[in-house]
């Protein structure tokens, strides 16, 4: 029997919130239903058990508009009858309920159509160290104290000369976890914690209002940004925007702040998702091992990094993860897999599978960034004529099956190395094996998000504007 992490967890946590963190009865129930489906005829079987606790509050103008809190746990139940399966999922689980969910979930496999990739991941890829990721905060903030980071973030940004208005601040924390139980014998868990605050400021009156927003998300509450700072940034950036001027369609160098420069990478790790190279509908799906990018950079995927929002010690099938480079000078070197895309690939898992209670593992990825380069960001613009400064996407215009790229911006026009005047309503076009080739990153990467890049220059884009 492979042990659990969840002994490991902080025993410093307060009164309020240290029975959150026994996952003990979770455990106990994940095994239960495996040990159920057993019984009921299912050849291999997982359960997994999530936890979730949040907590938020929202102010506008120094009074709480809205406070809530919620807290669940719900089981799922994945069974094999042979390569056929079947998921069910319950958040009832008192009385005989554990046996007769899992004798639905076998009576439904066995009907089921075959799946020749469907299965348990072999037992020899199973995680067998529990690294300590430092994802949990053992102390959980009480409503004051949100009420209090949301009224300083939003104090902080109508403090700011030309915001008018506040469009409201909030402020977050919760607890989520997960306990996974397989027939071949693994048993882990883990749980992290959250906190946020989020302002967003408007500039102007009347039809003539501009607004942004900032915020900071992090597992342990130290590793926030000050509510002031929030706050601030949120007021500043609104009025920077305020009276923004349209430009002509042009072709010119892109700038991509670090808050939007991170859809790139999502946007490449999306086409490289195993099951978007299985069904063959990525534009990805020959490009193993080819040069896409510039000798100079690397996409890194950890999931093992330490207080990483994205971390955890094992994937959705108990498969060991790894910090893995996507792209590594320039070459995309690997695809992101689970167990079935593996085997439909004729590859061996990536330990990238992710689960809801109610579905199969199906492939994703962890904390991902795009590492740094050399120039600061004023020298990467410095010798632009005539370019975009992209700080705000809107939409989704990107077609994963062809490449083809193009999204609704505003942000600020470059003139003779200096970013200008606010623009908005233009649109921004290319092809993401094109952008991928021309692009060249700042030194300021920071980690704030899930997914993280520096500033970033494209060359050639279109800007679609009057």
């Amino acid at each position: 029997m492979i042990s659990s992490p969840s002994a490991a967890l902080p025993l410093s946590a307060t009164s309020s919130t240290s029975g959150l963190l026994d996952q003990s009865a979770l455990s106990t129930l994940a095994q239960r239903l495996v040990e159920a489906a057993r019984r009921a005829g299912a050849d291999a079987a997982d359960a997994v058990a999530v936890r979730g606790v949040s907590q938020g509050v929202e102010v506008r103008d120094g009074r709480v508009e809205e406070s809530e809190r919620s807290e669940g746990d719900d089981v799922g139940l994945r069974v094999l009858v042979g390569r056929r399966q079947a998921v069910v999922s319950t958040n009832d689980t008192g009385g005989d309920a554990v046996t007769k969910l899992a004798e639905r979930a076998v009576a439904m496999a066995r009907v089921a159509p075959d799946d020749p990739y469907a299965g348990l991941a072999d037992p020899h890829l199973l995680a067998r160290r529990f690294p300590d990721l430092d994802m949990l905060d053992p102390v959980t903030p009480d409503v004051t104290e949100l009420e209090r980071r949301a009224r300083e973030a939003e104090a902080a940004g109508l403090a700011v000369k030309g915001v008018t208005k506040s469009g409201g601040a909030s402020a977050s924390a919760g607890i989520a976890g997960m306990v996974l139980v397989t027939s071949t014998g693994f048993h882990g868990a883990y749980l992290r914690s959250s906190h946020g605050i989020s302002m967003t400021a408007i500039a102007g009156d009347g039809t003539a209002m501009e607004r942004d927003y900032d915020y900071s998300s992090a597992q342990h509450a130290a590793d926030l940004e000050q509510p002031e700072s929030v706050g601030r940034k949120a007021g500043e950036r609104a009025v920077a925007r305020f009276g923004p001027r349209k430009v002509a369609t042009c072709k010119v160098p892109v700038v991509y702040d670090p808050r939007v420069s991170n859809s790139l990478v999502g946007h490449l790790v999306a086409a490289a998702n195993g099951a978007s190279i299985a069904r063959k509908t990525s534009f990805l799906k020959d490009r193993l091992g080819q040069q896409l990018f510039g000798d100079s950079i690397r996409i890194i995927d950890d999931p093992l990094r330490i207080r990483g929002l994205r971390s955890q010690p094992f994937d959705a099938e108990g498969v060991a993860v790894n910090k893995r480079a996507i792209i590594d000078r320039g070459v995309l070197t690997s695809w992101l897999l689970d167990c079935a895309t593996a085997r439909e690939l004729g590859l061996t898992t990536t330990g990238h599978a992710h689960r809801g209670v109610s579905s199969a593992p199906s492939p994703g990825s962890y904390n991902l960034h795009l590492e740094a380069g050399e120039m600061t960001p004023a020298e990467l613009i410095s010798d632009i004529k005539q370019g975009f400064y992209v700080t705000d996407l809107i939409g989704s215009g990107v077609n994963g099956v062809t490449g083809d790229y193009s999204r609704g911006a505003s942000g600020f026009w470059i003139e003779n190395g200096e970013i200008t005047y606010a623009v908005s309503e233009v649109t921004i076009a290319g092809h993401l094996l094109e952008m991928f080739k021309s692009l060249v990153p700042a030194n300021d990467l920071e980690f704030r998000y899930g997914v993280n890049a520096p500033t970033l220059r494209i060359e050639g884009l279109t800007v679609g504007g009057r």
